[in-house]
């Protein structure tokens, strides 16, 4: 396996101002094209806190700035966000699921490997929670062609919309990811990110570290984000 350096860390949020950051970030990265979402991006949701939920966040090594940023929730402890619009396929029942969610870079960034990292570190962040199937909901063509690439697969039909409600009520494509075939997959179709997502050591991401937890003056209930 040979080793990569990045130009940019990716780690788990730790403390509530990379969270905030992540924040700042989706509200830049989805408000340029969805001005109505901005706001509502722009602070930390419940989900964000949940035990079940991790939100990752690439920050540049020379200005320390957040340059993408991703979230990952399973539906270890509640239903997905995405099965509050749709019933999912019957093969994903009884299953352990991730929902990926908030997939953001930074407007005009040039490196086109954050938006390759974070998938990886949502794949292997799956795999070592025992994920079986990733969900992502893809708004528009140019993305539903980025996830295809990657493996993922239509799980309603190609080319069916539905509309999530937890995403402004937009049209979007629902796409699934077979995370325990996913190396079996790319290696037998000779993948050209075979080599960046399982056989090249990435010190740069960084999973598991010190966990995040809401400031001590918010309500006792609301629990740590686990990492």
């Amino acid at each position: 396996m040979s080793m990569q350096l990045l130009r940019f860390t990716l780690r788990v949020a730790r403390t509530e101002a990379d969270l905030r950051a992540a924040c700042r970030l989706r509200a830049a990265s989805y408000g340029h094209h969805l001005p109505q979402m901005r706001n509502h991006l722009a602070e930390p949701d419940e989900l964000d806190w949940h035990p079940d939920t991790a939100v990752l966040i690439a920050c540049d090594k020379e200005t320390g700035d957040a340059v993408g940023t991703a979230r990952i929730a399973t539906n270890a402890r509640q239903p997905l966000q995405i099965e509050r619009s749709l019933p999912l396929p019957a093969p994903l029942a009884r299953r352990l699921l991730a929902e990926v969610t908030r997939l953001s870079v930074l407007p005009g960034h040039d490196d086109p490997r954050v938006k390759l990292a974070l998938m990886k570190a949502t794949y292997l962040y799956s795999m070592a929670l025992q994920v079986q199937w990733m969900v992502i909901g893809a708004r528009s063509e140019a993305l539903v062609r980025q996830y295809r690439r990657l493996g993922f697969t239509d799980l309603l039909g190609a080319g069916q919309p539905v509309t999530l409600a937890h995403a402004g009520n937009l049209p979007h494509q629902v796409l699934g990811f077979d995370v325990t075939a996913a190396e079996r997959n790319w290696h037998a179709a000779q993948h050209p990110f075979y080599d960046f997502m399982v056989r090249t050591h990435h010190p740069d991401i960084q999973l598991f570290a010190t966990a995040l937890t809401r400031p001590a003056a918010q309500p006792a209930q609301r629990v740590a984000l686990a990492a």
